[in-house]
């Protein structure tokens, strides 16, 4: 049995926490977690629910602080701690990996994306645009697979362009309790002011602002649902996570450009790609750097499937067989003498 500390952000606070604590207790550890200053009443929650199955007192334990800094510093170096489990951004988890060498620890980190999301010539585009709207816009773009660049061929990008403009424009915005919204809020208005400044930085360098792309006055932390065409490769939002409903469109002109575009960036975690040819599917497959591949399909995550990523989206895996494993042990005996 062995001591894990969790982290988990403020999005999908349920499912980050379930999908931690899970293989983690199947494995036979104890459980520290630490849920986002943003959303901790999820997770407490979730515990008491741990609590009333029967769980016993300890095995399950929640530290809620708005001091993540020093709290985590004082956990990860604590020599009894043997395993990190951490969902957020780059900079964060390089900071908690490094603060993790000093006790060797277990780690598994699941880190920052910069989403790919490459339309092929041959792509069927009704199913694109449904992708797109489906990888772009859940959850309001707040997640790590949010595809944050459209990749797309120049023989469709026109056409590409208009129907995400058009269905962009169908988009009602409000608050989540209100009939007929179909985009709400952002966490708080730090991510409005980054939508804000990314977009900025994307049409001062000459991108296209087809719909959306300014912030909404409060009350409340909005931002409309935009799309920009023609982006240009030094634009902001090509390098950052945008972690908002921005739709940011880069035309191609062959696959070798499709890859070196998709592929120019810290971040490896998941890639889209729509075409009807199989062996440019495989191409695909084999040639971006993610560690997951949405191929004609705008939404990855499976419960049943390894959920993680490659270069600075981090090691380690969530889900599927390989997710217990981050908690479990290898261990190999030998004897020379049969037991008598």
């Amino acid at each position: 049995m062995i001591v894990c500390y969790l982290i988990t952000p403020w999005n999908f606070p349920l499912a980050m926490a379930t999908r931690k604590i899970a293989p983690a207790l199947a494995a036979g550890c104890t459980v520290l977690i630490k849920p986002s200053e943003l959303t901790p009443l999820t997770t407490l929650f979730l515990a008491e629910i741990h609590r009333e199955a029967g769980l016993p007192a300890g095995v399950l334990n929640v530290v809620t602080t708005t001091s993540a800094g020093p709290v985590s510093a004082a956990i990860i170096t604590d020599p009894r701690l043997r395993k990190l489990s951490f969902t957020g951004s780059t900079p964060v988890g390089k900071l908690l990996l490094a603060q993790a060498a000093d006790n060797v620890l277990r780690t598994s980190v699941e880190l920052g994306g910069n989403a790919p999301f490459l339309v092929f010539d041959d792509a069927d585009l009704d199913r694109a645009v449904d992708g797109a709207m489906a990888a772009k816009f859940r959850n309001v773009g707040q997640a790590c697979t949010a595809a944050n660049r459209f990749i797309v061929h120049r023989d469709v990008v026109d056409e590409f362009t208009r129907r995400v403009t058009e269905r962009v424009r169908t988009f009602t915005m409000g608050r989540g309790t209100e009939d007929g919204v179909t985009i709400g809020p952002l966490i708080d208005d730090r991510a409005v002011r980054k939508a804000d400044d990314l977009v900025g930085d994307a049409v001062h360098r000459g991108a296209t602002l087809h719909i959306g792309g300014t912030a909404v006055a409060g009350p409340g932390s909005f931002f409309p649902a935009t799309v920009l065409g023609d982006v240009p490769a030094d634009s902001r939002i090509l390098h950052e996570e945008i972690f908002g409903p921005v739709l940011a469109i880069v035309p191609f002109q062959d696959e070798d450009e499709a890859v070196r575009i998709a592929n120019a960036t810290e971040y490896g975690l998941v890639s889209y790609v729509y075409t009807e040819n199989l062996a440019r599917a495989q191409r695909m497959i084999e040639r971006l750097e993610t560690g997951m591949t949405g191929l004609n399909v705008g939404v990855v995550s499976n419960a049943a499937a390894p959920f993680g990523g490659w270069k600075q989206s981090g090691p380690g895996r969530e889900g599927g067989i390989e997710g217990i494993e981050e908690y479990l042990q290898t261990k190999y005996t030998m004897t020379a003498d049969p037991f008598g």
